[in-house]
């Protein structure tokens, strides 16, 4: 069933929305789970990845490979790994994209932007649990 009448179910329209978003948009669809220790400390469970986080790769070719992000190019959709290359057949190597959802993160770079992101989020979870709580 159908909730929210502003929202398009049509898988074409969701396509379009997806593949034509303009690059703010397109950061937080570039979003990617905390690992569990970070979920824990900060009350966030996703964050949209940035340069310099330190991530380990959950799914693909690549599974539980570690290291820190050196690009993101919201333009492809994808995040460039250090250490995560592949040799062409040239023999030049070139680094492989990899999409941020197969990605967790295990270390945020932390500064004034990133840590306001955090409060409001956990501060949005916070405030939700004190109203349900008073529900009967």
């Amino acid at each position: 069933m159908k909730y929210s009448t502003s929202v398009s179910s049509s898988r074409r329209k969701s396509r379009k929305a997806h593949f034509s978003a303009h690059s703010e948009a397109r950061r937080t669809l570039m979003s990617a789970n905390l690992s569990k220790e970070l979920q824990a400390r900060h009350g966030v469970r996703s964050m949209p990845i940035r340069k310099d986080d330190e991530v380990i790769i959950t799914r693909g070719m690549y599974k539980t490979r570690e290291g820190k992000v050196t690009a993101c190019f919201r333009k492809k959709f994808v995040v460039h790994v250090e250490r995560i290359t592949r040799e062409k057949a040239n023999g030049a190597t070139v680094n492989v994209g990899i999409p941020a959802s197969s990605l967790t993160i295990t270390k945020l770079k932390m500064d004034k932007d990133r840590k306001s992101a955090l409060d409001r989020k956990n501060r949005n979870k916070k405030s939700s649990d004190v109203e349900m709580t008073n529900v009967d």
